[in-house]
């Protein structure tokens, strides 16, 4: 299985680094070179140093032949560019995008990207924890 991960910070290095573990065939992307670090030097992955909506970057990091791409990177803007490019362009079906903000999430799935929002989830989580059910923001 190949993933492309565009965003290599935190979450996208700890993601990168564990499929790679899984035997998957892996490429990060992110336009700091320096994002690299985390991945530790025994990461046997593809690293790409660019612009995540540049398409270009997206070819040079393998998304053609990708059977996952995820998009972490801080921006919800961007991240919502580069998953449409991967979804429309390079016509992929399994394509799951980070969004901070709970009302774009909703948006972005009604475009057919899989979401995963981690200010809805650190809100469950409290609510959770406060015994009240969640509700929508």
């Amino acid at each position: 299985m190949k993933a492309v991960i565009l965003g290599c910070g935190r979450v996208g290095a700890m993601l990168a680094a564990r499929l790679a573990a899984e035997k998957w065939d892996v490429t990060a992307v992110d336009a700091n070179p320096d994002s690299f670090t985390a991945l530790g030097e025994g990461f046997p992955g593809k690293q790409i140093s660019g612009r995540i909506t540049d398409e270009e970057v997206l070819r040079a990091a393998g998304l053609e032949a990708a059977d996952l791409v995820v998009v972490l990177t801080s921006d919800d803007i961007v991240n919502l560019m580069a998953a449409q490019m991967a979804r429309t362009r390079f016509n992929k079906d399994k394509v799951i995008v980070r969004v901070r903000d709970a009302i774009k999430a909703g948006a972005y799935q009604e475009l057919g990207l899989q979401t995963i929002c981690p200010s809805r989830m650190e809100l469950d989580a409290i609510l959770k924890d406060l015994a009240i059910g969640p509700r929508a923001v």
